[in-house]
């Protein structure tokens, strides 16, 4: 698994073993950049059962300004901060002076269920360009809670994007309250539903 593009293009990944976390592939991940190109450059995103952080690391690689990570495995994020470190970046706060932390991207990884982490930065006030969230296809009840939490959520702008990654066999729905499904792209076993606050 690489870095498809960007400052840190084809830079390898880990990714956690075992069959509890599904890494996207790489063209998956690149139709994904594909559809948010434009939105790129300084955003803010929300990585949601992180696993291996490729989806977040593609976006600090492209441009992005800040990316949390929310993954409740402990081992999934440890992989997460070693491939982190293996490209020198930093966890904000972590060992980097406030000089250091100012210019340069905000990353930090929230180690807590998907909702309580969600609620935390709720309460710190932070809102996002993306929102990408890749459950366990296992754990179907997963996209309900979190897409209908976020259709309330102070974290998604009228303009925020919400992607969910999930397997062809099963359609997350199509509306969650105000959060409305505006796209869908399939490739192979996997699709992408892509969602925004509705006008």
């Amino acid at each position: 698994m690489r870095i498809i593009t960007g400052k840190y293009r084809s830079r390898k990944l880990t990714a956690p073993e075992g069959l509890a976390t599904r890494p996207t592939t790489d063209r998956l991940r690149e139709t994904l950049f594909n559809v948010v190109a434009l939105q790129m450059e300084g955003s803010i995103w929300l990585d949601l059962f992180a696993g291996s952080g490729a989806i977040g690391i593609e976006a600090l690689s492209r441009g992005a300004a800040a990316v949390y990570f929310i993954e409740q495995s402990s081992r999934a994020a440890k992989v997460i901060r070693k491939n982190l470190e293996s490209l020198g970046i930093k966890e904000s706060g972590s060992g980097r002076s406030k000089a250091e932390d100012s210019n340069r991207e905000k990353i930090e990884i929230l180690e807590q269920d998907c909702l309580a982490g969600l609620r935390v930065l709720e309460g710190r006030g932070v809102a996002c360009d993306v929102c990408f969230l890749d459950p366990p296809y296992r754990k179907a009840g997963d996209y309900e809670q979190v897409l209908s939490h976020l259709s309330r959520s102070s974290l998604l702008k009228t303009n925020s994007v919400v992607v969910a990654e999930h397997d062809k066999h099963f359609d997350p729905g199509a509306d969650f309250g105000n959060l409305l499904r505006y796209r869908v792209l399939k490739q192979g076993d996997a699709v992408l539903s892509f969602y925004r606050l509705g006008q």
